[in-house]
Parts: structure tokens; sequence; C-alpha cells
């Protein structure tokens, strides 16, 4: 079982940058694969983020809508994940949120393919 805990969202202007972090309980994090959604109102939740590994080969994979701007790290000793977001436009308004699975799944930019989440953190990006 993982509990996840987001943190570093808030209120930056369109260009800036923010660094989100996602604490995990549970030593076995550093065997899970993690991804990052967001959803703004009224709409469905979409896929940003998501580093997955297959062996000892690290994948990292990226919505089109940030690729090039977003970057998603993990630091398996403090078991934490992260999302670093530059160049912020305001359609990066949305509330983020850390998911975890313990095993591998294909479609990771799929919701359905986490069982665990944060409770996410509003990102506003003003223009």
């Amino acid at each position: 079982q993982v509990q996840l805990v987001e943190s570093g969202g808030g209120l930056v202007q369109a260009g800036g940058s923010l660094r989100l972090s996602c604490a995990a309980s549970g030593r076995t994090f550093g065997s899970y694969f993690v991804g990052w959604f967001r959803q703004a109102p009224g709409k469905e939740r979409e896929f940003a983020a998501a580093l997955r590994w297959s062996g000892s080969v690290t994948y990292k994979h990226y919505g089109d809508s940030v690729k090039g701007r977003f970057t998603i790290s993990r630091d398996n000793a403090n078991y934490t994940a992260y999302l670093q977001m530059n160049n912020l436009k305001p359609e990066d308004t949305a509330v983020y949120y850390c998911a975890a699975q313990s095993y591998y799944q294909s479609d990771y930019d799929s919701p359905l393919s986490y069982t665990y989440w944060g409770q996410g953190t509003q990102v506003t990006v003003s223009s």
C-alpha cells in the first residue's frame, strides 16, 4: 500500500516555472512506476507524464501538450517523484495529480492504469 501527497502547486505568471513533488509512503515505492495527470474544470483527467522502467532502462513519456516543457523524475532514496514545469501557459491551469502503480502497465497514459492517487495540487497560470 502506498500513500501519495503532492505539493508545490501555486499561482505563477505565464512563462514561469513550478516544481511539483509527490511524496510516497512505503519503502516499496522504488519499484512502482509513476505518472502525473491533470484535470481542468469541466474537462477529463489528462495525461501529463509517466516514468517507468524495464530492467535497467528508464523510460519517460509525456503528453503532447507538455512535451519539451515538463520533466518527470524521481528520487528513490527519498521516495519522491517530481514534475518540473517550465514555460508555463494559462492552459496548464489545472489540479495536478500524482499516481502510482505497483506493476507494469502498457497504457501508462490512462488514469485507469493506476491504483494509487494523491489528493492533487492546484496550479494556476495567469496571462
